[in-house]
């Protein structure tokens, strides 16, 4: 089975990190998302994925030469242009061949247990062009919005209402299973949207189902949740540092808990490190302490400086001996 992948955007709310690294390349727990993405597709049947790439799509076809991922094939959808999630889907199942067959679509900033398999099932039962999973949220602000009668059809999909408006508390998920009819809609030559255009349209002609999960589901695409979703997989995957275990460089003699660090990184004497992500070559010096915050590849936290709140570092920073840095974003983009 073959799925699109949508991984064109430039991670802009996640900047500085994504100066230098694509969203998709970044780390979650030590594997780039991308792997994890892909990987959960394959334990659902799927051995072709295509790529939909716009910014930096290089260092993706440096990161998989060979053109595969694991045991899956990769293709690649290179935009000239920004052609927005439908423009890109339509774009990317043309470029892999996609044009009589079912197949899936998903976010490439989304990880996720959902079982893609069941809302396959569940598609394939019905009679739309598309069937979308949902997950529940707290605040469906930031989200697109789903209702559904009893038989799973969406008769409310509203992108990003104000909280108080929302119908209810079930959001797009970011995975869709899809019907060759579906880029049939999909007008070419502009930017066209799946949530603001094609969904609507399958809304009003009764073609669009939604089955909902309570399965784990994270967006990492703003640091808060980039640096949940490190914590999170950590902790699933036991690869969590803290109290102290001996990883990391580190001494009996630091205080880390709560934390992912790579391997590499180095804690001197007297540091804390809690409720962080510290990527590769990073060093926090004595005495100096990280917490709530995403250090990027190399960076340096300086004798007895703060790192606090939600602090996000790029590769190669360095902290200044003393400095107290409180929601930074270094460099500022």
């Amino acid at each position: 089975m073959k799925a699109v992948v949508l991984v064109g955007g430039e991670g802009t709310r996640l900047r500085p990190l994504t100066l230098s690294t694509p969203k998709t390349l970044l780390p979650v727990a030590g594997r780039p998302v991308i792997e994890r993405v892909v990987e959960h597709l394959a334990e659902h049947g799927v051995d072709e994925v295509v790529l939909s790439l716009g910014y930096k799509p290089d260092a993706l076809l440096a990161a998989y030469p060979d053109g595969r991922c694991g045991p899956v094939k990769l293709h690649y959808a290179i935009e000239s242009t920004p052609l927005d999630t439908a423009g890109a889907i339509a774009f990317a199942a043309g470029m892999a061949g996609i044009g009589d067959e079912t197949f899936i679509v998903v976010n490439g900033d989304v990880l996720t247990e959902i079982d893609v398999s069941a809302l396959l099932e569940f598609h394939r039962e019905r009679d739309g062009v598309a069937s979308i999973a949902l997950t529940p949220v707290e605040d469906p602000s930031r989200f697109g919005v789903v209702s559904v009668d009893a038989r799973g059809c969406v008769d409310a999909f509203v992108e990003k209402p104000p909280a108080a408006e929302a119908p209810s508390n079930m959001i797009n998920a970011g995975i869709y299973v899809l019907e060759p009819e579906f880029l049939d809609r999909v007008p070419g030559g502009r930017r066209v949207s799946v949530e603001r255009e094609i969904f609507p349209s399958l809304v009003e002609a009764h073609l669009l189902y939604a089955l909902g999960s309570d399965a784990l589901w994270t967006d990492m695409g703003t640091p808060e949740k980039y640096l949940e979703a490190n914590l999170a997989w950590a902790l699933r995957e036991r690869s969590l540092t803290g109290p102290y275990d001996g990883l990391s460089g580190a001494r009996p003699d630091v205080a880390i808990s709560n934390s992912f660090l790579h391997p590499d990184v180095r804690v001197e004497e007297g540091a804390h490190v809690r409720d962080a992500l510290l990527l590769e070559g990073g060093h926090v010096l004595a005495g100096a302490m990280v917490r709530n915050s995403v250090l990027g590849p190399n960076v340096i936290v300086g004798l007895g400086a703060v790192v606090d709140d939600l602090s996000v570092l790029g590769d190669g920073w360095e902290v200044a001996a003393g400095a107290v840095l409180s929601g930074a974003r270094l460099p500022a983009a």
